[in-house]
């Protein structure tokens, strides 16, 4: 039975290393993350596919001011005698050759001379929407770098709260063994030892809590920054001291006009947009292209016909745009009020997320003050209540009462502090200057 008992606890350390060992741990700073979060981001490989759809749009546009060159050949098999009438004068058919086969080929270049502009305006517009393309793309990195930070700033804080707990618990686990004997001695009634036994309960259940969180922060961290799920990721303790001085509103705000990818990439859309307005009347003008082209063509026994070259002028009009109205020209004028009216909605809301953010990030600096005051207070108090505790001119209800609100003001003063880095943060990601190292 002894020798069972020992193989069980060997398995059992065995296992213990093993998750030890799968459990691998990763130290990054915020800036890492970000950029690990970038590299791996799914939305950015779509922005990248859509870039890609963008620059093949303007390759199309721009081949279609490139020559029209095509080459065509035929065979043909006649299995019974074709009728040949030859209606040249002094020359009969009667006793024609017999026709069997035919071959034919041609070549035909067509080279665009004036186009009313529609090629020029659609290389042009193309060009505009390769370019916001790629700014939406600058834009969802700048939101990426927020949402890396705010997933970083939940997982320092749960982390922080873990190491406040566990603190807390130890003293008040030491509190309890003195308290015991303090009993056992007839000093204390049980009735105040089994609370102080409760807060150090309650103090274990925040504990659960605090790592429950931790460990739901860590692999959303991991996910979102392309990491294996079973990485344990070590944040960064300088994190909460990145944030400067808070400047003026008006100076976030003429940041964000002029650093906002996503109102740049507006700003595109409405040049491609006007472009297209320009194509769309220039569909009413007539297509002129040189033209060239070969013939050749053998019928044996019968004709030969080789170096027959043709070149000119071909002028193309539709007749039905003088009684067709020009639906295009109606959609893209509808498209560039679409757009106008979203630039002045978004310059709108950019107005009102910067003076929000701004707000916020003033009162969570503010909010730390407040914190720290509240924490200094809550320690002296408890210091007080304990002094008098032991001097018995304070019930154990007052001095567990000073203890919880202790925990409470330091964890407040941790998270104050995360807050307030996230909320900076939070306010340049507003103005579009949050930094991606």
């Amino acid at each position: 039975m002894k020798r069972i008992n020992n193989s069980v606890l060997v398995l059992s350390l065995f296992a213990g290393m093993m998750y030890t060992n799968a459990q691998e741990k990763k130290q990054l700073s915020l800036d890492e993350a970000v950029q690990l979060g970038i590299q791996n981001s799914k939305s950015l490989k779509i922005d990248a596919a859509k870039i890609e759809e963008a620059t093949a749009d303007l390759l199309a546009a721009k081949n279609r001011q490139l020559p029209e060159l095509s080459v065509s050949a035929s065979y043909l098999y006649l299995p019974i005698k074709p009728t040949i009438d030859l209606k040249i004068p002094g020359v009969s058919s009667a006793a024609g050759p017999e026709v069997h086969q035919v071959a034919y080929g041609s070549a035909n270049l067509s080279v665009p001379i004036y186009s009313g502009g529609r090629i020029k305006y659609g290389i042009q517009s193309a060009k505009y929407l390769v370019e916001a393309s790629k700014l939406s793309s600058e834009n969802d990195k700048v939101a990426i770098a927020y949402n890396v930070a705010q997933a970083y700033n939940n997982l320092f804080k749960a982390n922080q709260s873990i190491k406040v707990l566990e603190e807390n618990l130890s003293a008040s686990q030491k509190r309890d063994e003195t308290f015991l004997k303090l009993e056992n001695n007839g000093v204390i009634a049980r009735n105040d030892r089994l609370k102080a036994n409760l807060q150090t309960s309650n103090i274990e259940l925040q504990l659960l809590e605090a790592k429950n969180n931790y460990n739901i922060a860590n692999i959303n961290m991991d996910l979102l920054i392309g990491l294996p799920d079973n990485t344990e990721i070590e944040v960064d303790q300088n994190y909460i001291d990145e944030s400067d001085d808070v400047k003026p509103v008006d100076f976030y705000l003429n940041e964000a006009r002029e650093n906002r990818k996503d109102l740049q990439a507006l700003d595109q859309q409405r040049k491609a947009a006007a472009l297209g307005t320009k194509s769309a009347k220039a569909e009413n003008l007539p297509s002129i292209a040189f033209t060239s082209g070969y013939v050749a063509a053998d019928i044996p026994k019968f004709l030969t016909i080789y170096n027959a070259v043709n070149v000119g002028v071909g002028v193309s009009y539709n007749l039905s745009n003088l009684w067709k109205e020009n639906s295009a020209l109606k959609q893209s004028k509808a498209r560039e009020m679409q757009l106008s009216a979203t630039n002045e909605l978004m310059n709108d809301n950019i107005k009102l997320e910067v003076n929000r953010e701004y707000q916020n990030s003033d009162y969570s600096k503010k909010r730390i003050a407040v914190f720290e005051k509240a924490a200094v207070q809550a320690n002296e108090n408890y210091r007080i209540t304990k002094n008098k505790y032991d001097n018995g001119l304070a019930t154990m209800t007052e001095l567990l009462d000073a203890d919880a609100a202790q925990i409470a003001a330091n964890v407040g003063v941790i998270n104050a502090k995360a807050d307030a880095a996230l909320a900076y943060r939070k306010l340049l990601q507003t103005t579009g200057t949050l930094t991606i190292k």
